[in-house]
């Protein structure tokens, strides 16, 4: 519980740039004695501090190797010996040391514009491993671009949103050598076992087609959510656990011998459908696919349900929708599932399929039931977030939605890219 007194925080906490006077505001504050809603100001505060700070060990890490290079006669000799030193000063293996140096040699000599939304604290040292990891295939000169067309909607994704908005923007960079990338992978397509310390096991397929995976995925998924009920104590995880393993074994799990498959959406602009242009298409829950990939689904479809939106090319707008293979469903939730391709909370990257809809004024009070007032939810979010924890949102004109948490502050997700 709060104290009576309540401590005010200094005005414009919130936007104020990481350096000495931000760090002086906050080691004066006493988070335990400001309110509710300041405690969230403190944190991001914080956390802006702390990226600000994680760009400067990284910057002196490239340092290290620069005093190096005047001593070692290659450019390789010098970094292990950076290495080295750096791998003794900070207590690192020697593994962590190579990973780290690699890193901070990338922010400093690949990707500088990184660095600077590191240090400025716009991103977190999470998101910026994630865009220097996805970039690693692509030239110097594409990196930089990429980096350039990601920096200003960076700071508003998560980790997962951002993988996916970096994936597609590498694929329209590059798109043959995107192709090409796809087809090598799915050459080395493999099983592994591999045993775990508690003595089980995992078992993965590696490099598979995302198409088949997101359409094998929603069919465990929809057989675990029969078998729920009548006394199961199983969770959903163990539920998918046992079927994928019933499945491979040749044993059908009980109830589920008759159930019809999945549903998989995909998006995909009308340029790229007619072979016009190679951007790539947005499979929903997994990201962006490759054109060709994109063209298949649309107009093969597997054993699942496969629902394709046709986006216009220049705004993403839909400007038709349907199924393969399989009856639609009712025209509300397929319009709605068209527009909205997961779940509508900021980050969440459920697909719409899989979701609630949800009315944006609630039902009970008169909400009405059309598509303007629907919007999809996983079922975390709609029970325990929307409902639960009260949280309100309002659909924005140019697309995404304005949350609102209990605690007054504000959060917008951002409309899927065209």
């Amino acid at each position: 519980m709060l104290e009576e007194h309540i401590d005010t925080i200094p005005a414009g906490l919130d936007s104020m740039e990481p350096g000495p006077v931000l760090a002086g505001f906050l080691a004066s504050i006493d988070v335990a004695r400001v309110s509710a809603y300041d405690r969230i100001v403190v944190l991001r505060a914080h956390q802006r501090m702390a990226s600000h700070y994680q760009a400067r060990v990284y910057r002196d890490m490239a340092a290290v190797v620069d005093v190096m290079s005047e001593e070692e006669p290659t450019p390789e000799f010098a970094a292990d010996a950076a290495a080295a030193e750096i791998r003794a000063a900070l207590r690192l293996t020697r593994r962590a040391a190579d990973t780290e140096l690699a890193f901070a040699l990338d922010l400093e000599r690949r990707l500088p514009r990184l660095a600077s939304l590191l240090s400025s604290g716009d991103i977190d040292a999470r998101r910026a491993r994630v865009i220097e990891r996805s970039t690693v295939h692509l030239t110097d000169g594409a990196a930089r671009l990429v980096v350039d067309r990601i920096a200003d909607v960076a700071p508003q994704l998560t980790t997962g949103q951002l993988a996916a908005r970096i994936r597609r923007l590498c694929i329209e960079a590059a798109p043959e050598q995107a192709a090409d990338r796809f087809r090598r992978a799915v050459e080395d397509r493999r099983v592994v076992v591999e045993p775990n310390e508690s003595g089980t096991a995992n078992l993965m397929g590696l490099d598979l087609t995302p198409d088949r995976v997101a359409a094998i995925s929603r069919r465990i998924n929809a057989m675990a959510r029969t078998m729920r009920g009548g006394g199961e104590t199983r969770t959903m995880d163990q539920l998918r656990a046992d079927v994928f393993m019933d499945l491979l074994s040749g044993k059908v799990s009980a109830g589920c011998d008759t159930m019809p498959a999945g549903v998989v959406d995909i998006r995909v602009d009308l340029d790229t459908l007619i072979g016009l242009s190679e951007h790539p298409g947005e499979l929903a829950g997994y990201g962006p696919v490759i054109a060709d990939l994109a063209r298949k689904i649309a107009e093969d479809g597997l054993d699942a349900e496969w629902r394709y939106t046709i986006t216009d090319t220049a705004s993403g707008n839909p400007v038709a929708n349907g199924m393969t293979r399989r009856r639609p469903t009712a025209g509300q939730r397929r319009s709605v599932e068209s527009r909205d391709l997961t779940c509508v909370f900021p980050g969440c990257r459920m697909p719409a399929t899989d979701c609630d809809l949800d009315h944006s004024i609630p039902w009970a009070q008169g909400g009405p039931t059309d598509e303007e007032h629907l919007a999809p939810l996983c079922r975390h979010d709609h029970i325990t977030v929307r409902h639960g924890a009260g949280w309100g949102y309002r659909r924005l004109p140019g697309g995404g939605y304005r949350w609102t948490s209990r605690l007054g502050h504000t959060y917008t997700s951002i409309r899927r890219p065209p």
